[in-house]
């Protein structure tokens, strides 16, 4: 048994590395940044890469950020249940928050109730400043 429980057991060698360098990183990272770090690992071609961060994403365990094109790991082990999830990212130091919002999810779910259109997955980002860089200014 690993001591770490979030970290899914059945994932392939690329994908737990992939994984661990999303984990490890401060902020968010293109999959060139991620095949930088993981050189010494053997990863060498970008497809290895954006292999492992499709079926990440597909399990919930990353997301891609689409107006930066780089991915987080997820930091709500619930989220991917919930199907909604938002990004906070500060234009200043580049700092990703990640939350889930039941408000916005609810108001979502009523809409789409009432239109009749079907969510498979919404990704709201949020631009603006964190508090450390606003106070820094």
């Amino acid at each position: 048994m690993s001591h770490n429980h979030d970290v899914p057991t059945d994932l392939t060698r690329n994908q737990g590395l992939v994984l661990g360098a999303l984990t490890q990183s401060a902020g968010p990272l293109s999959a060139y940044d991620i095949l930088d770090r993981l050189r010494a690992d053997g990863l060498r071609a970008p497809l290895q890469v954006y292999r492992a961060l499709d079926k990440l994403v597909d399990r919930g365990l990353a997301h891609r950020l689409e107006s930066l094109n780089a991915f987080v790991a997820c930091a709500d082990t619930l989220c991917h249940r919930k199907g909604l999830i938002a990004f906070a990212i500060c234009e200043g130091c580049g700092k990703v928050d990640e939350f889930a919002d039941t408000v916005i999810e609810e108001r979502l779910g009523s809409w789409a109730g009432g239109t009749g259109f079907k969510v498979e997955r919404t990704t709201m980002e949020i631009r603006g400043r964190c508090a450390g860089c606003l106070q820094a200014a």
